[in-house]
């Protein structure tokens, strides 16, 4: 048996994936080829004038046909049997007399065949459920043709459910891609304050994403993470954000928000080159996993030799966020507003901010304490000697010329003490 084509794969980022989860239709395919007695199944995808295999069972058959490998559609049975020229069930080809004007009838060779076609959910075609045999399967019946049927519909609802994630996905690319391209999201900066005087020591870059309805900077992350855009979107924000540092004074830092992969992808140190990285804290989100702390670590080392500061963002806020403080042993600790939130009477989120920050004081590190909107809280925090607050309560995030404004008018800021 000749191999039926040579690799000429189709650029398999454009088509269906059919990936490990959908293994149902794998199994459908064992299950027809054995339970009809044929020697090849497999699931094929029309894409313009070819058709590619993408699923296939052919045990000791590997060379003549594969996953990935394409043949012109004059070429198969497939339009044929969709135009109605040749029926879904051929016990034996050498009976249609149409099958012997199809030079793969001889060249493959085929005796048996037996074809259902697959519908998009839109009712277009999107392929064939075949399976097809060297030799004539006389006793293939109706009976058969209905398993096969059976079994077609079932990987046909695997794959329009893909097909359906596919098209979502695509269109998350679509809005991730065009919002930075278009720059479409702003960057507002909100004041991070010395506790004991009230004057601003710096801004932390947050970003606010344009469009109707309006979608929480958390959610368009995630999007962009589930479509392998994640680290690029960060990158364009922090870009962004950093020309601020052109209109902060000079004695104050500005500091961005970066996740661990993106850390890790050495990406960071090209987007900081050029800038006075001394005037930069780096704040490490801690809301997933870190997959290789020594990648994590070696980057931060080369951060941190350039002049920049390391935070750990929301600490307190879950364990995983005391691994990091533990592993990373930043220069700066936030505690997350759970901590600081009624902290003046809650003797809980008091104790537990009592141990961070002598962990702090022990590690020589800085707390800044979050999500601070009461005159009661800053009051407790003040007495329990925490660095620096933000939150509400001393400035709201702000464009950069309100921000910029806002340190202009001194330490005094909203409140009198």
């Amino acid at each position: 048996m000749s191999r039926i084509s040579e690799q000429n794969h189709q650029n398999i980022a454009d088509a269906l994936i059919i990936d490990d989860d959908d293994d149902i239709i794998q199994s459908s395919l064992e299950f027809v080829r054995e339970h009809l007695g044929m020697d090849i199944a497999y699931l094929s995808e029309f894409v313009d004038d070819n058709l590619i295999f993408r699923r296939v069972s052919a045990p000791g058959l590997e060379d003549a046909i594969a996953v990935g490998d394409t043949v012109p559609l004059d070429q198969v049975y497939c339009p044929h049997i969709l135009a109605g020229r040749l029926p879904e069930l051929i016990p034996d080809t050498s009976a249609e007399p149409f099958t012997q004007t199809i030079d793969l009838t001889k060249k493959l060779p085929i005796g048996s065949h037996v074809s259902i076609p697959i519908q998009r959910s839109d009712g277009s075609n999107y392929g064939m459920f075949c399976c097809l045999s060297t030799q004539a399967r006389p006793s293939l019946n109706q009976r058969d043709h209905d398993v096969m049927r059976a079994f077609a519909r079932l990987s046909s609802e695997t794959i329009n459910g893909k097909l359906s994630d596919n098209a979502k996905q695509a269109e998350v690319v679509v809005r991730i891609q065009t919002a930075m391209t278009n720059q479409a999201f702003s960057i507002v900066y909100q004041p991070i304050v010395e506790s004991k005087n009230l004057t601003i020591k710096g801004f932390e870059a947050l970003c606010r994403f344009e469009g109707d309805p309006y979608v929480s900077p958390d959610i368009w992350f995630l999007d962009a993470a589930s479509v392998g855009l994640q680290i690029d979107l960060e990158i364009c924000v922090i870009m962004q954000a950093l020309q601020a540092l052109n209109d902060i004074p000079e004695h104050v830092y500005l500091s961005v928000n970066a996740s661990p992969a993106t850390v890790q992808s050495g990406r960071l140190r090209e987007a900081f080159l050029g800038w006075p990285c001394e005037r930069l804290v780096l704040e490490l989100t801690e809301h997933e996993v870190v997959s290789n702390y020594d990648a994590l670590m070696h980057e931060i080392d080369l951060l941190r030799f350039s002049g920049m500061r390391i935070a750990i963002d929301d600490a307190g806020a879950g364990y995983s966020g005391l691994q990091q403080i533990v592993k990373l042993r930043p220069d700066i600790i936030k505690l997350d507003m759970s901590l600081t939130s009624n902290i003046d009477t809650d003797v809980v989120r008091k104790s537990l901010a009592a141990a961070l920050l002598q962990f702090a004081k022990d590690t020589k590190a800085l707390i800044v304490a979050e999500g601070v909107e009461t005159e009661g809280e800053l009051a407790t925090l003040k007495m329990m000697d925490v660095d620096m607050v933000q939150g509400y309560l001393l400035g709201r995030p702000a464009s950069l010329e309100e921000a910029v404004g806002l340190h202009a008018s001194g330490p005094a800021l909203k409140i009198s003490h």
